[in-house]
Formats: C-alpha cells, sequence, structure tokens
C-alpha cells in the first residue's frame, strides 16, 4: 500500500530543500523526489554563491531581501557556517545611457525597500580598487546584498530537514501522477507510488516535464551558462562587479571575491545556449578572461583552479513561475528560477510553505502578482 504524506516535493535543490524544512516546522509529513544521488546535485551545487535582492521588481525584491535576512543570521539561528559574506552587489556603467537606466530603476527599488546607493568613479574606486576608470559614469552599489557557499548552504538544509523527519528518495525519477478530478492522488516514480495531499514541482530544468505529466504547459526552458573559480588570495576588492554591456558573444559578465579569497566569475551567452549540457567548453575562458580584465586589469595574474558548466531554466520574462494550479488543485508549481533558485530559495522556501498551509499575506499576495503562472509573460526582467 502506498504512503500517504501531507506533501510530496519534487526536487531536492535550491527551491525544494528551503520548502521542506518550512513545511516540516510545521509539523507536516514531507517527502522529497530526487533524481539525483543525493540533494543538491543539479543547479545548486553549480551556482555562483551570489545572493542580492537588486532586482526590479517588487515580488524578486522582496523574496530575496528575506532570503538575505535568513542567510545572514543562519550560523546565530542554526549554529551552521555557511560562508556568508556581506560583500555587495554593484553595477557599474560605463555609458550615459546605461547610467541613466540605473539611477531610473534606482527610484523603483528604493520604493520597495532595498537599500541601494550610487557611487561616483571615485567612491566606487574605493570600493573596487583599479578598477578601469575611463568611460565610468559611476555604479550603484547595494551593501547588504552578499554571498555564501551553495555547497555549505544545501548541506545545511539537508541535515537540518533530516532533524525535522523529512523524508527523501533518491535516485527515484517520477513518471507520472494518478489524477482524481482536479487532484493529484498519487504521484508514480519509477520505483514505488506515493500518496500525496499537495505536491510542489520543485523540480528545475526538469520543471516542464513534470508539468506535462499534470496536463500543464510550463514555459521552462533550460540554458547552459559557465563558470570559473581562481586560486585563493588575500582580499583585494569588496562587492560583486556585474558589466551589462554586451559585446560579442556576451550579453554580460560578473564576477567577485568569496569569502575564502577566491574569484568567482560568469558569463552570459549570447545567443543564448539552449538545452541541458554540462560539458564545460575551451570558449568560455577566454572569452571572459578578456571581459574582466578589459575592465579589472589587477586580476591578470590569478591562476584558474577549474570552470563546470550549469543551467538557468529560463521564463519568457525572466521571472519564476509560482503559484497554484488551477487546473490541478492540489499542485504548487515553484519553477523557472531563471539562475536565481540559490538566492531566492530561502524566502521563496518560507511562501511556499505559507500558500500549502493558507497563510498568505497582503504581501504574499503582491509578491505572487509577479511569478503569476497565468500571466501574459510580456515583460521583462531588469536584472534576470
Amino acid at each position: 500500500m502506498a504512503k500517504n504524506y501531507d506533501l510530496i516535493i519534487i526536487g531536492a535543490g535550491s527551491i525544494g530543500l528551503p520548502a521542506a524544512l518550512e513545511a516540516a516546522k510545521r509539523n507536516a509529513s514531507v517527502l522529497v523526489i530526487e533524481s539525483e544521488h543525493g540533494p543538491g546535485q543539479e543547479n545548486n551545487k553549480k551556482a555562483i554563491g551570489g545572493v542580492r535582492a537588486t532586482h526590479s521588481d517588487y515580488g524578486k525584491i522582496s523574496v530575496c531581501l528575506r532570503s538575505i535576512e535568513i542567510m545572514k543570521s543562519w550560523h546565530e539561528v542554526y549554529g551552521d557556517d555557511i560562508g556568508w559574506m556581506s560583500n555587495g552587489y554593484s553595477y557599474p556603467a560605463y555609458n550615459p545611457k546605461d547610467a541613466q537606466t540605473l539611477q531610473d530603476l534606482m527610484k523603483i527599488q528604493h520604493s520597495y525597500g532595498l537599500n541601494i546607493k550610487w557611487l561616483s568613479p571615485q567612491d566606487y574606486n574605493e570600493i573596487v580598487p583599479g578598477i578601469k576608470q575611463e568611460g565610468l559614469e559611476g555604479s550603484t552599489y547595494s551593501p547588504e546584498d552578499g554571498s555564501c557557499s551553495p555547497l555549505l548552504m544545501g548541506s545545511a538544509y539537508y541535515f537540518h530537514t533530516l532533524k525535522h523527519k523529512v523524508e527523501y528518495r533518491f535516485n527515484e525519477k517520477v513518471i507520472g501522477f494518478e489524477l482524481s478530478g482536479d487532484k493529484i492522488d498519487t504521484v508514480i516514480t519509477d520505483k514505488d507510488t506515493y500518496v500525496a495531499g499537495t505536491v510542489i514541482n520543485a523540480a528545475g530544468n526538469y520543471a516542464r516535464q513534470i508539468g506535462e505529466y499534470a496536463g500543464l504547459d510550463l514555459p521552462v526552458y533550460p540554458d547552459n551558462h559557465e563558470a570559473g573559480i581562481t586560486e585563493p588570495v588575500a582580499r583585494f576588492f569588496g562587492p560583486m562587479v556585474i558589466d551589462m554591456r554586451r559585446a560579442p558573444g556576451s550579453a554580460n559578465f560578473y564576477f567577485y571575491q568569496n569569502n575564502e579569497g577566491q574569484v568567482v566569475f560568469c558569463i552570459t551567452p549570447d545567443p543564448p545556449i539552449l538545452g541541458i549540457d554540462n560539458r564545460s567548453t575551451s570558449e568560455f575562458l577566454p572569452l571572459c578572461s578578456k571581459r574582466m580584465l578589459e575592465i579589472y586589469p589587477r586580476l591578470r595574474n590569478l591562476k584558474v583552479r577549474r570552470t563546470w558548466r550549469g543551467q538557468y531554466p529560463m521564463t519568457p520574462d525572466g521571472f519564476p513561475i509560482v503559484g497554484r494550479s488551477r487546473e490541478i488543485s492540489n499542485l504548487i508549481n515553484a519553477v523557472g528560477m531563471c539562475g536565481q533558485g540559490f538566492m531566492l530559495g530561502p524566502g521563496m522556501g518560507e511562501l511556499l510553505a505559507r500558500i500549502v498551509f493558507d497563510e498568505l499575506s497582503d504581501s504574499d499576495h503582491r509578491i505572487l502578482k509577479s511569478f503569476d503562472p497565468y500571466r501574459e509573460f510580456t515583460g521583462m526582467e531588469a536584472f534576470k
């Protein structure tokens, strides 16, 4: 006879793990089903660790502000070192148009409670010593944004869920649902069946396939991104640096120095490289390093230790898809995090628990408007 759970979560990653902990804290019986051999083995461990509330929309800003609160206080609350560092985020502008766009967005960001300021080129050089000054109009700076270790964060969540009696099925793939009217009655895997009170689809790269089992068409399309990391050195600059200018082969690039002194860097390919392909390429390092050295020559003598590749499960407008399904009343989708699942995860886990247990506040409803699964997908997130 199939075992019955209050909540079944599909995916033990950046969204599934926090959701499991928050639901289990409310004494729900929780099962997490993961096709990989352990927690956080897909895009969670491939994240570079940046955590920002510097977005352009109330929903993302609000959820990430809460994520930052959780991560910043994690050691105090739970006793685990996750490598948190409030190093901040910055968006330097190298032409007047970008400077004006960023400063106009700051008005919106201020109205949503984001601590962000505009720095002159000279002031920016104080926190990123040696940054290219030629053509620099200034930079945004969000001092409360930060970073931590995705590996330590994922591990901490996993072990705390075990303390709250969350159950896991690893190396087990969901292959369908048995429906009863407008509800999922049974979750079917390649090894067993489980009866569900509520189901959360947090399947990352495979969210669309899970949605199809329920008759839904979720517009989530993974594309590939590469990252790299250097040897550790003494700290020599502060915030994450994000250059939003397009160049041949890349839409933008970004880098920061983590709590262990390693410089972590990434680039957004242009055009996007669609699909799921975890093989590193020979093109990434020359392309990214050239762009980094152009604005920050101080990086030139660092030795790169390794590169890797992961995916951003993208939506057409750069916003997540989060909310109850109208067609399947006990299915909640939390998908399409657009490469920001790690930074959204802690705050999103709390929000998902409030959806499951019908505890939504007025602010939550406002947040969920940004992530509405039934929106038109015609807008575009400025900081996706």
